[in-house]
């Protein structure tokens, strides 16, 4: 595979990845820590005939990008924790109408205005039910700042293939980290691209929610000759509203297995040294390299520890992690939050005996504490 050398910054990388992977779209509103994600498409959108527009806030930011999905364009918009408590009301009814959507969340320290320009990763649970109903959210998280470039692209393709909006989480850190990351190249990221599934019958065949139980609706781009409707109402397979009980059971139903029934082409996750681990450690974003680093050293001094990164946490790596609970006595999650991902592993691993070390006052975490809490265990 060939690569390619960059120095920058993990949301300007975020931003970069969007532009090769077709975006052309870009609808948002100023937040820290993840203001200059629009900053930089903002000036490469218009070098490839893209636009970026910045609206009036956050929700109206989200109504544009999905505006511009409904319109067959790859779509994006970035923000931190408030702003996602803000986009709420839409993320759900792209959910509902199927509108492919990358959602970028650098996150910060909440509740509410929380801390803003300090990390947290105090989203994570926002992310698999960022609003009210019934769906399947997909939510890939970067632990490097190459991966704020490939997680972006990977994003992308996520969203056109099943249909609705996938969240980026990055966090402050990660962010704002200024560094080299070895990327793909742009004519290979070009070749991965994953278009969005088109309908090429007559009109009157065409049904765009009309498709299997575990597939996503095929959503033509508007104003190309078919006729059909968007709405946040329970629809039929015309997407026009329905009450019909049967017809909104299968929607519902649907919603969940085009995620469910495919998790194989989502699920992505590192594994780190568990091959001989006696103690695994469990981690992701920002924290992730903390956790590494304390591995190698606690290695050096002849302790057996091994990380688990699940680079995909919603849905989560479900079956992987109960396999890693039969196999290892001493688990300790690793988060900056009060343990949000926590109560995910207890249920994949069917224990509630897993430790934990958790950091809400802003700062990142050191390979020293977590050397520490594993010396104490």
């Amino acid at each position: 595979m060939s690569t390619r050398e960059i120095i920058s910054s993990g949301n300007e990388l975020s931003a970069i990845a969007a532009v090769d992977a077709g975006c052309r779209f870009f609808g948002g509103y100023p937040i820290t820590p993840s203001s200059e994600v629009m900053h930089t498409i903002s000036d490469l959108l218009p070098e490839v005939g893209g636009a970026c527009i910045q609206m009036e806030d956050e929700i109206a930011g989200i109504a544009a990008a999905i505006g511009a999905g409904m319109s067959g364009v790859r779509t994006m918009t970035a923000t931190s924790g408030p702003g996602i408590s803000l986009k709420a009301e839409n993320l759900g009814l792209a959910q509902m109408a199927e509108v492919p959507l990358v959602v970028v969340n650098v996150m910060r320290g909440g509740p509410s205005t929380g801390l803003p320009t300090r990390v947290s990763q105090g989203d994570v649970a926002q992310a698999k039910n960022p609003s009210h109903g019934d769906y399947k959210s997909i939510t890939v998280c970067a632990g490097t700042l190459a991966e704020c470039y490939t997680e972006t692209v990977r994003a992308f393709n996520l969203a056109d293939r099943f249909m609705q909006p996938v969240f980026v989480l990055l966090d402050e850190t990660l962010g704002h980290m200024h560094g080299k990351a070895m990327l793909p190249t742009v004519e290979e990221v070009a070749a991965g691209i994953v278009p969005r599934k088109s309908f090429g019958g007559s009109a009157e065949e065409y049904h765009p929610y009309g498709v299997a139980q575990d597939e996503a609706a095929v959503l033509n781009p508007m104003f190309q000759g078919y006729r059909y409707h968007f709405t946040g109402l329970h629809h039929d397979k015309n997407g026009f509203p329905t009450e019909e009980i049967e017809t909104c059971r299968k929607l519902i139903d649907r919603l969940f297995r085009k995620v469910d029934e495919h998790t194989d082409e989502i699920e992505l996750n590192e594994e780190y040294m568990l091959e001989d681990a006696e103690i695994l450690l469990i981690g992701y974003g920002s924290a992730a390299l903390a956790i590494k680093e304390a591995v190698n050293v606690l290695r050096a001094e002849g302790i057996k520890v091994g990380m688990f990164r699940p680079i995909t946490l919603w849905p989560s790596p479900e079956k992987r992690m109960h396999d890693l609970g039969q196999k290892f006595d001493k688990v300790l999650t690793v988060e900056l939050n009060m343990g949000q991902y926590l109560e995910e592993v207890q249920r994949c691993m069917g224990r509630l005996d897993i430790e934990k070390l958790i950091k809400v006052n802003g700062r990142p975490f050191s390979p020293a504490d977590i050397i520490q809490k594993v010396k104490e265990l």
